[in-house]
């Protein structure tokens, strides 16, 4: 099968659990479950996959088996105490048991910058910037992509305006933080985004502005 071109993302790693039911759209149900990749430090990211059944009855996904996964990374809002919140899962589009052993965590997609980005220098003096893509599928729809930009990418960032088309390579990573709640109990979260390695703006093509 031919992957799109736009938005690519190859996963390979354990599986953390077995598939649970999503939901179902025109009769065909899709599933859920977590994919443990390895980074080269040691430290792992923990990310979400929603399959298709069809997909499922081709290759049964089982906690603690190593799968290679092949798709696209899309977002979806999800309400939730009447606030919407964007969720983001890799969508496979092919799933083999992987026999290599070696973990895999590459994205590679283009869009248009959504927002201007954040600059930040961290108190460690990192740059860091934060630059939200949406990036086109099909019948009209976009997918909204957070992303983390680090040093001279960081940088070369604040010259980017919204509408700005952008290519970007990197890898999908989680990180975890805690949120304060009203009455000051705090919640542990996680949070999924792209954290870019290559980037590179065509400012010459004819810009569409994106709103989430």
């Amino acid at each position: 099968m031919v992957q799109p071109t736009n938005n690519r993302i190859i996963l390979c790693g354990t599986a953390t659990e077995n598939p649970i039911f999503s939901h179902e759209v025109f009769g065909e149900s899709f599933y859920i479950f977590k994919l443990e990749v390895k980074r080269l430090s040691g430290q792992s990211d923990i990310l979400p996959i929603m399959i298709s059944e069809r997909l499922v009855l081709n290759e049964d996904i089982i906690m603690g088996k190593r799968y290679l996964i092949e798709g696209q990374l899309r977002s979806y809002n999800i309400i939730t105490d009447n606030k919407s919140k964007l969720q983001l899962q890799t969508f496979a589009r092919e799933i083999s048991i992987d026999e290599t052993g070696d973990d895999i965590n590459q994205i590679e997609f283009n869009g248009f910058i959504c927002k201007t980005p954040v600059y930040r220098v961290t108190p460690f003096a990192r740059e860091i910037a934060d630059v939200l893509i949406a990036v086109n599928r099909a019948y009209g729809k976009s997918d909204y992509i957070p992303s983390i930009c680090w040093g001279r990418n960081a940088r070369y960032c604040q010259q980017l305006n919204v509408g700005d088309s952008i290519h970007i390579e990197g890898r999908l990573q989680s990180r975890e933080y805690q949120k304060k709640l009203d009455d000051n109990s705090i919640i542990n979260k996680i949070a999924y985004e792209v954290s870019v390695s290559k980037l590179s703006v065509d400012k010459d093509e004819n810009k569409e502005l994106c709103e989430e």
